[in-house]
């Protein structure tokens, strides 16, 4: 009998690219972080994104949910509204949140200086 050689014997053994690296689900963020996160948002003058990101710590929605948002989800006679309800995509279910004074005051900075209106079709990406 001759000997056939494996097709596996010469292969080099590859590393999984997540071998050592923490998978799943992620923690959620701590308070300490949320906070450090709005300062420097803050100090850096990025008003849009500091109101994208309140109202996704308010809301609690997934980011796909975040960035469908639209002016007249939360802002529809032109200034944040106290409460707010959308349809969560992957579900289809209505979510209902309530939004903080400081997201809402985030929201008013972001939509004075964009001069954006209820109406508008403009998406925030």
């Amino acid at each position: 009998m001759t000997d056939v050689p494996s097709p596996n014997v010469n292969v080099a053994k590859r590393r999984p690219w997540n071998k050592g690296k923490i998978v799943g689900a992620k923690p959620p963020l701590r308070p300490k972080h949320v906070w450090s996160i709005r300062t420097k948002l803050q100090v850096e003058g990025r008003i849009r994104d500091l109101a994208l990101f309140n109202v996704a710590i308010d809301s609690k929605l997934r980011g796909c949910d975040v960035v469908a948002l639209k002016v007249d989800d939360i802002a529809p006679s032109g200034y944040a509204a106290d409460r707010a309800s959308v349809r969560q995509k992957k579900t289809g279910r209505p979510v209902k949140f309530e939004l903080t004074e400081a997201t809402r005051q985030a929201l008013d900075d972001h939509l004075r200086a964009t001069g954006e209106k209820p109406g508008d079709q403009t998406r925030h990406h």
